[in-house]
């Protein structure tokens, strides 16, 4: 699913215009993308918790040259836990 087919889902849905429903959608995205840049979670209750990942820093090997070692830098990443109601209704 796109984010049109989103877009077209809610707007049938809900019973507004699609218009409409791109600047809802567009809005929450927005939301959740701030309060993670923050260092924030954000939970949807029954539906799941969005939140900042750390991954350590680590030593790699340069695939096109594998004898060579490569520092790989710590790095922050989301992360989605889906919620019970979502893992039941996927089950």
């Amino acid at each position: 699913m796109t984010k049109q087919d989103l877009v077209n889902a809610a707007a049938n849905s809900a019973g507004v215009t699609k218009k409409a429903a791109s600047e809802v959608l567009d809005a929450m995205l927005e939301s959740i993308t701030k309060s993670l840049k923050k260092g924030e979670s954000v939970t949807v209750t029954g539906f799941g918790t969005f939140r900042v990942s750390k991954r350590a820093a680590r030593t790699g090997v340069n695939p096109r040259n594998p004898s060579q070692k490569i520092k790989i830098p710590a790095m922050k990443l989301p992360a989605f836990k889906a919620g019970k109601s979502l893992k039941d209704a996927v089950r």
